[in-house]
């Protein structure tokens, strides 16, 4: 058989492989983090998050369709998406593996290779591309319903696609291909913006085909790589469409003509522009000329998917992130204008906070024109006082404890001033080391588990699986707890051997062929350490960021590949045997690709998982009709958008998202009906909350108002804050307005019959006159905080107003007026009543789900557990108040109802976790709650399992000693340095101390309570 049948059947069959791999592991449902929002999007042509990705959502609907357009099947379907455009990744790798394969097997004067050199082609891409379907980072996006997966499958079409042009560049329109990447490129901009950074190892292969090389002229081909990425990137992407928007004000306001009138004149003299200028090139016989503006015009072409953003976002869909339904806001939209700035090349350090600055007027569409709001305002990076180059630790803020991180990666001490030292210290460890090379190495030589890692020898680190190394990288491994290592799925043993493979694929296309070898390295640094800087990112993230760096790993598993080609022409060399190169591929597969899968698989397998979704479910049925449910953040916001828009579960519950709620868009929203919801009454205008008008607002003292009086809170919102008397407003000297509270203690009247009407209160229950709010402790209030207030206060008791934590409650004020009723806390006016135990029982009994968790084998990763032990805390919650009101048994069936549906071999309530033992805390108050109830069986297995775990933590950080030391001395020690004091810790030691008194008191709890049982 022909070698290019060949290359194209095992190509297939290796797709197929991957194909059928992630289908059979691939989530059934949504999954948690943006999963839920992009599956809704795709269902209904909705408007994620920015910077968006039309294609996606687009390509996301077919599949739906494809799958029955069905509710049940509209999940499935998107993560199919994902699952199947990841298997042609690996197609694509597969093609270009063997491109450069047979580079360095056939010698030039060869056309058509031998039967061994076919044998050791193929080999070299079943290796490597098999080596990257099971990798760590790759495996995960390709089983759910998020960009990742679809992006990286446009980054191997590109890189694949510049390797047929330059096996056809001397053939009649062979530069076809060059259009077509750039028109991919253009409609990956619709996925992701990750396929452009392919840009700089494309002009490489160009420059080297058609011109001689040079030092000189490979710096130019790769600066000019670099500037075409950004021209796009900047330009194209961005410059256009702010472009576009001025056009659209001018026609708009200065000729009265419809909105989107500039937008098209703009865009279609840029049509005209580019057309003109082709035509022009060709008569010149301006042929690199032509080919560009062919280029530039295809890659527009490709973005144009974001016109469906634009005519979407006017139908108002439930899900319209930013309401992109004009050209001003698609430009603040693709700018990620509502997210944070970071420096890049120039700004200060994190001991100083940036000043800001004002970049033009914020423009908002009004009835028939552009109307302005206010000043935009940015970071001012460059002019801060102490703005130097390249800086890294810059982020002041601290809400993730990030100074404590630029203190454990540069060795700076509190009170220090930070020097460029410093910042190239955080640079490599962190930022380059933690952030890329961990990840880097948890694909190709191994994972220690699935804790979130934060710099401590025990959680999340790469390991290589070889005892002596690993020991003496992090301590004796061994006495790691089972929760940490061997019972946990993501503890993962490569050996180092995909990273060895890949060095000697590295080395052997070094020393063969320089110039592919380059290119495929400018790839890997470019979507490695390129994105490292581009980042900046500060410290402690939210989440593990491996899945921005698939790219660098896609191009280190083509040296894996080619790895084999070395070893098999190395072992060629020595032994003379046909033989010897089918041992070498064998010996390669089995401990590469086939230890990946095999080591790999539990930790991805997450078929007939559904915890996602049956969260979403808890939160909604928790609520009663027609409620309002103020949510937290992505995992218990973007699941409720998925059951609600996908499978149509509690439509008439209005979501409230509270860090969203302080932009006019998402205040906007709540004005119109969305699905059985009604719009909402939020007190203030359009034209009030427009941009950044009343973005904060002040507390002023003002003579008439008394202090100490609590103000009805509706009265004092629309007769001040909504009122623009001068009485309440202050001037700056920039002439900006700012509006002002002259109270700030209020009331909020309670209307007994409304209350009771919307299950806020019930019939015989005391119920107060009114709920008293005191912001005495603040300054001001933020339109964030604000807006909700405003719900509340103009709602008057008409529909139930429910939290999704009680923490954001708090944050208003209410935190004592509110109760459980399941897994959501509804406002009421019965002051310090916890729970609503009948409510909250029928809730937890007959509708709580659980994900699947109590069927044997579910993995559940760290966020999941975390969302699980929300769950099992609403138990918790619910049990004690039964038991507080005598209702043991329902208490017991509460407890009972959790231990039965979720498997202790899937999560076991002894759990060692990276948040101040945060899993066993929770543990030990649903222990707690056993022994109140009298489950003295169900307390003996939780204290069982709590026992193991705390034990085995205890003895983990005596080993990490250099002095041995028993548990009362290293606790004593450990709660010395917390308070401040000197202690007899390692530096190991340290990084642990909370984590070592808490399991030493939590351990004394529980044998206290497992003696005197009775006594609770």
């Amino acid at each position: 058989m022909q070698f290019n049948k060949l290359n194209n059947l095992f190509g297939w069959l290796v797709c197929a492989v991957a194909c059928t791999t992630y289908l059979i592991t691939l989530e059934p449902t949504t999954s948690f983090w943006d999963c839920g929002e992009f599956i809704s999007s795709a269902n209904k042509l909705q408007i994620p998050h920015p910077p968006g990705s039309p294609l996606f959502i687009l390509m996301g609907r077919f599949f739906v369709v494809l799958f029955g357009d069905n509710p049940q099947t509209a999940a499935i379907a998107v993560n199919s998406m994902s699952a199947i455009a990841s298997g042609f990744t690996i197609l694509f790798l597969f093609w270009t593996i063997t491109y450069f394969a047979r580079k360095l097997v056939l010698p030039a004067s060869q056309a058509t290779p031998t039967g061994q050199q076919t044998f050791t082609i193929l080999s070299a891409g079943v290796i490597g591309s098999l080596a990257y379907a099971f990798s760590d980072s790759f495996w995960f996006s390709a089983v759910e319903g998020e960009v990742y997966a679809l992006s990286s499958f446009f980054t191997a079409l590109v890189f694949w696609a510049i390797f047929k042009w330059e096996a056809r560049a001397n053939e009649p329109r062979a530069d076809r291909w060059l259009v077509f990447i750039f028109f991919m490129m253009g409609l990956s901009i619709g996925v992701h913006l990750l396929n452009l950074l392919t840009i700089p190892a494309v002009l490489m292969v160009y420059y080297f085909k058609k011109y001689k090389f040079t030092r000189r002229g490979a710096f130019i081909a790769l600066i000019t790589g670099c500037a075409i990425t950004v021209f796009i990137m900047k330009f194209i992407v961005q410059s256009t469409i702010r472009g576009a928007g001025q056009f659209d004000i001018f026609f708009t306001n200065e000729f009265g003509l419809p909105f989107f009138t500039g937008f098209i004149i703009f865009f279609a003299l840029i049509g005209a522009g580019l057309l003109l200028a082709i035509r022009y090139a060709s008569r010149r016989n301006w042929y690199r000329a032509k080919l560009a503006l062919w280029c530039a015009l295809f890659v527009m072409l490709g973005y144009s998917t974001y016109t469906t953003t634009l005519i979407r976002s006017n139908a108002d869909p439930a899900v319209n992130m930013f309401s992109v339904d004009n050209p001003i806001s698609l430009a603040s939209y693709l700018g990620r204008e509502s997210y944070n700035d970071w420096p890049l090349f120039y700004g200060p350090d994190f001991t100083e906070r940036a000043p800001f600055k004002k970049a033009g007027e914020e423009y908002v569409k009004g009835e028939k024109k552009y109307e302005t709001a206010g000043p935009k305002y940015v970071q001012d990076w460059a002019n801060a006082p102490g703005a130097h180059f390249f800086p890294r630790i810059w982020d002041n803020n601290d809400d993730r404890n990030q100074k404590a991180c630029y203190y454990n990666f540069t060795g700076l001490e509190e009170g220090e001033t930070p020097t460029m030292k410093d910042n190239i210290a955080y640079f490599s460890r962190y930022q380059a080391g933690w952030m890329y090379m961990r990840y880097f190495m948890w694909n190709f030589a191994g994972r220690q588990n699935d804790l979130q890692g934060y710099g401590n020898p025990r959680d999340s680190n790469f390991i290589s699986g070889i005892n002596f190394v690993d020991n003496s990288l992090y301590g004796n491994q061994s006495k790691m707890p089972d929760t940490a290592r061997e019972s946990n799925k993501a503890y993962n043993r490569l050996f180092m051997l995909p990273l060895a493979l890949g060095l000697v694929g590295l080395f052997f296309q070094l020393r063969r062929n320089n110039k592919d070898w380059f290119v495929n390295t400018l790839l890997f640094l470019i979507t490695g350490i390129g994105i490292v800087i581009f980042l900046n990112q500060s410290g402690h993230q939210p989440r593990e960021r491996d899945y921005a760096f698939v790219g660098s790993f896609y191009a280190f598993a083509v040296w894996i590949g080619l790895g084999v080609v070395g070893l098999i022409s190395f072992t060629q060399k020595h032994i003379k045997k046909p033989a010897a190169a089918w041992a070498t591929a064998a010996l390669c597969f089995f401990a590469v690709p086939v230890l990946m899968a095999q080591q790999e698989w539990d930790d991805h397998d997450r078929s007939g998982k559904t915890l996602a979704r049956d969260l979403a479910r808890n939160y909604l049925e928790s609520c009663p009709p027609n409620a309002i449910l103020i949510t937290a953040e992505d995992n218990d916001t973007y699941p409720i958008w998925y059951l609600q828009e996908v499978e149509g579960v509690r439509r008439d519950v209005r979501v409230v998202i509270a860090t969203m709620i302080g932009n006019d868009w998402c205040i906007d929203q709540l004005r119109y009906k969305v699905n059985n919801s009604a719009p909402v009454d939020v007190l203030f205008t359009k034209e009030q909350v427009a941009g950044n008008k009343r973005g904060v607002v002040y507390f002023n003292k003002m003579q008439g108002f008394d202090p100490e009086k609590h103000y009805d809170l509706y009265e004092s919102l629309k007769n001040t804050v909504a009122s623009d008397d001068s009485k309440y407003t202050t001037v700056t000297e920039d002439g900006e307005t700012y509006h002002l509270l002259p109270m700030n203690k209020f009331s909020i009247p309670v209307d007994q019959a409304k209350a009771i009407a919307s299950g806020a209160a019930h019939n015989g229950e005391k119920i107060a006159d009114q709920l008293l709010l005191d912001f005495s402790g603040k300054n001001y209030l933020f339109k964030h905080e604000l807006a909700p207030l405003a719900i509340i206060a103009a709602n008057k008791w008409e529909r139930p107003i429910c939290f999704a934590s009680s923490q954001t409650a708090s944050d208003y004020g209410l935190g004592n007026y509110v109760r459980s009723k399941g897994l959501v806390y509804q406002l009421s006016p019965v002051q310090n009543s916890e729970v609503d135990n009948e409510t909250a029982y029928a809730n937890v009994m007959n509708h709580f789900q659980y994900g699947n968790t109590h069927k044997s084998g579910m993995y559940l990763d760290e966020t999941n557990r975390l969302r699980l032990n929300v769950i099992k805390m609403a138990h918790v919650q619910l049990a004690m108040s039964l038991v507080k009101a005598g209702e043991m048994e329902k208490a017991k069936k509460v407890l009972r109802r959790f231990d039965e549906n979720v498997s202790p071999a899937n999560m076991p309530y002894g759990f060692t976790s990276n948040r101040g033992n945060q899993h066993n805390i929770m543990s030990l108050q649903f222990l707690h709650a056993c022994y109140l109830a009298g489950d003295l069986e169900l307390a003996k297995k939780v204290t069982a399992s709590l026992r193991k775990d705390l034990l085995q933590q205890m003895e983990y950080y005596r080993s990490l000693g250099e002095e041995p030391q028993s548990d009362d001395e290293l606790a004593r020690n450990a709660y010395q340095l917390i308070q401040g004091g000197g202690a007899s810790l390692n530096n190991h030691q340290v990084s642990f101390a909370n984590d070592i008194l808490s399991s030493f008191q939590l351990l004394n709890q529980v044998s206290e309570w497992e003696k005197q049982p009775a006594a609770l």
